[in-house]
């Protein structure tokens, strides 16, 4: 951690110095300066990360984002090999400094962008050269992602809504079975017979008395004791069916 903060110190002694002058880039002597100050910083940068210790910097923002950009570029860098090099540019508002790495597996590029007033750390970001083949592969593996999860989540919808049309046929069958049951439970009220109406006879004396003697003249008995009338009916025959 001393060492890291030494090489800040140094660093922005230079920043200082490239910013009194009114050129955009930094002399020869400063450029080569700055690029070795930031090939130091990457090895410290990889010293830490390879010790575990990214979170003893969690409270300096700027310097912990640029330790763990560094943690996420190791996976495809490999091995960390060594530094080659690099640029780095000066104005007024600060210096930027680009340091090439060389790796096991891919190479990189960690750029250094640092304030122009306090010579402080403004970002640390560290970019891994891709194949084109690689940038194509990625390309078309995220536009599969995309697409495979547009896809399922329309199979997802269209199986809702088909399920709602299942869930309405299930209770329409269910509403089907209840009416099929309730009408089985329900008896056909058998047709009742039609009662016998007996006339009554209280207002029809005279006429009850005529027929009753009609009958016993016709039998050729002279009393009507030996039956009683009980009731007088219509007859619906014709005069040539009772002939």
């Amino acid at each position: 951690m001393k060492k890291l903060f030494a090489i800040l110190g140094m660093i922005t002694c230079m920043v200082g110095l490239c910013a009194c002058g009114e050129e955009e880039t930094a002399g020869p002597a400063n450029e080569q300066s700055m690029v070795t100050f930031g090939e130091q910083l990457v090895a410290e940068m990889d010293s830490i990360v390879s010790e575990g210790s990214i979170e003893n910097y969690a409270s300096q923002p700027e310097i912990y984002a640029g330790l763990l950009s560094w943690e996420s570029a190791m996976k495809d860098i490999g091995t960390f090999d060594h530094t080659e090099g690099g640029t780095a540019t000066a104005d007024e508002d600060g210096m930027t400094i680009s340091v090439n790495v060389i790796g096991s597996s891919h190479n990189a590029t960690v750029e250094i962008v640092l304030d122009g007033e306090t010579g402080g750390y403004e970002g640390i970001t560290t970019n891994v050269h891709y194949s084109t083949g690689e940038i194509m592969l990625k390309a078309g593996m995220n536009t599969l992602i995309g697409m495979g999860t547009v896809f399922v989540v329309l199979i997802l919808i269209s199986l809702i809504i088909s399920s709602f049309t299942l869930i309405s046929k299930v209770e329409e069958n269910k509403r089907r079975k209840a009416d099929a049951a309730q009408a089985s439970s329900v008896q056909p009220q058998q047709a009742a017979a039609p009662a016998v109406v007996e006339e009554e006879l209280s207002d029809d004396t005279e006429l009850v008395a005529v027929i009753a003697a009609a009958i016993a003249a016709y039998e050729g008995s002279g009393s009507t004791d030996g039956f009683v009338v009980r009731s007088i009916r219509k007859s619906n025959k014709s005069k040539w069916q009772n002939a």
